[in-house]
């Protein structure tokens, strides 16, 4: 079956729930519009407008040089988003029941529970920050009433905490849909606010704004390595940035219309709207210089130096929008198909996501007392780097092994002649070339000589991943394989 808008004749309630089913074109509602504010909020958090701000001042680099670094970032991961989105254009599905196809129907579940354990984590964390903007402002009004501390929280942060939390599940308990138009919304809001922050330091600092700026454009070299790996390091920082939504991003563009409005809203939301954003980073940093005597990167602390009660309650509220569309984007729909792909009988979406919600409001209850303490996070880190080669598993499977064809029926079939039940519903010549290239990802974050490659691991990484497994599915039982679940083209 190749036509995406049949409906399954037959399947296996062991894969199988309305969720993970394919989507028929005549259903999809979403456009280019939709993928360029996924991307808009995947750029526009706090961490997202400090990483680009700093990336101007930190590496010595001429400014214009850090600008075409940016956008070669932007144009890479608008790349590898093209090939992980297309199929699930054609096909509807999102990125657990693609990775069936080269890891089989069960081995899907390895992958995507990684992913799902990274991203659960880090939904908890960011719904912690999220919070944080909302205590803002709620200080900012009632006066700052501090009292006593639990797990390091005062009563307005718990509030905050618990208000946030509860905002997200009841958004995404009302279904994808909702999500959508909270990305929407959020996306041009915030754009709106940095705009108007940007023009409002602007006037304040007049004449000085732009010989501040030409400061910030001179090089001021220092970086170990010279100017060629200061350019190779911003690059790579930007495609590490955006690496935990590259191997699940079929699980957005399998809303959308055509392949073509994917490839458009790619365009817009990466080299486009991070070239837009980091030049309004780098004014409103030019402005803090003139203003305040001195480089802030961080959003909080501008709005702390200005002072006025107005921008910080619209900063609050942006800040605290900015932060749940990331954490929406690329913690939050990840792991509820993640875990209903686990057990698609008893798990959807939204159950999926109600699980990922419950744990991660401990995991963020406990970020300030414990967690943080506690290394945790580099063992996240890890397992985000672990995921890289089965990004190119993936896509050398799909392009390469498969030749752009897949039996939808077959990803939800576990007969064991199906095309991807390989061996008691797992490919072992994945997973063989899978531990190869672990190997390297595990040792680009434990191995300090190798943390040198910045954010370029991941990518060799994905690289590897794909390299061993296009060896390893050249034998004949690979072709035979091959055959069968193409067709026999």
């Amino acid at each position: 079956m190749s036509d995406p808008d049949l409906k399954l004749t037959e399947h296996d309630p062991r894969l199988y729930n309305a969720d993970l089913a394919p989507i028929p074109k005549s259903r999809r509602t979403w456009g280019w519009f939709e993928i360029f504010n996924v991307w808009a909020n995947d750029i526009q958090s706090l961490f997202g407008y400090t990483l680009a701000a700093s990336l101007f001042i930190t590496y010595g680099l001429n400014g214009w040089a850090v600008m075409a670094a940016i956008i070669l970032a932007g144009v890479i991961v608008m790349f590898l988003v093209n090939l992980t989105g297309q199929p699930s254009v054609k096909y509807g599905i999102p990125f657990p029941v693609m990775a069936r196809a080269s890891m089989g129907v069960h081995g899907a579940n390895f992958p995507a529970m990684l992913r799902a354990i990274v991203a659960i984590f880090w939904y908890g964390v960011q719904t912690y920050f999220a919070s944080t903007a909302l205590a803002l402002l709620l200080n900012s009004l009632l006066g700052s009433p501090g009292g006593g501390q639990l797990l390091g929280l005062d009563a307005v942060a718990w509030l905050s905490f618990v208000l946030v939390w509860t905002f997200q599940v009841v958004i995404f308990w009302r279904g994808i849909e909702w999500v959508r138009r909270f990305l929407n919304w959020a996306g041009p809001f915030v754009y709106l606010v940095m705009f108007a922050l940007m023009i409002i330091l602007w006037l304040e600092a007049g004449a000085e704004l732009l010989p501040a700026i030409g400061d910030l454009f001179t090089a001021g070299g220092g970086y170990e390595g010279g100017p060629v790996a200061a350019f190779l390091a911003i690059t790579g920082t930007m495609v590490a940035y955006f690496a935990a939504v590259v191997i699940n991003y079929g699980d957005f563009s399998r809303f959308v219309r055509s392949d073509r409005e994917m490839r458009i809203g790619n365009l817009l939301g990466l080299p486009v709207n991070v070239a837009v954003f980091s030049f309004i980073a780098l004014v409103v940093t030019a402005g803090t210089v003139v203003l305040f005597g001195e480089r802030l990167t961080n959003p909080t602390d501008i709005i702390e130096r200005v002072d006025l009660l107005p921008l910080t309650i619209i900063a609050a509220i942006t800040f605290f929008v900015a932060t749940v569309g990331i954490n929406m984007v690329a913690n939050f729909i990840p792991p509820a198909y993640d875990l209903a792909n686990l057990i698609p009988s008893r798990i959807d979406f939204r159950l999926g996501g109600l699980i990922t919600a419950v744990v991660a409001f401990f995991i963020g209850a406990l970020w300030v007392s414990v967690i943080s303490r506690l290394g945790i996070a580099g063992f996240v880190n890890a397992l985000g780097a672990v995921l890289a080669p089965f990004y190119g598993i993936i896509v050398c499977d799909y392009y390469l092994v498969k030749r752009q064809r897949l039996d939808v029926q077959q990803l939800f079939s576990t007969d064991a002649d199906a095309a991807y039940h390989y061996v008691r519903g797992w490919n072992q010549r994945g997973l063989v070339a899978f531990a190869l290239a672990a190997v390297f990802s595990l040792a680009s974050v434990w191995v300090p000589a190798l943390q040198a490659l910045d954010g370029y691991a991941w990518l060799i990484g994905a690289f590897l991943g794909g390299l061993f497994y296009w060896f390893l599915m050249r034998g004949p039982a690979a072709a035979a394989a091959q055959a069968a679940a193409t067709g026999g083209d």
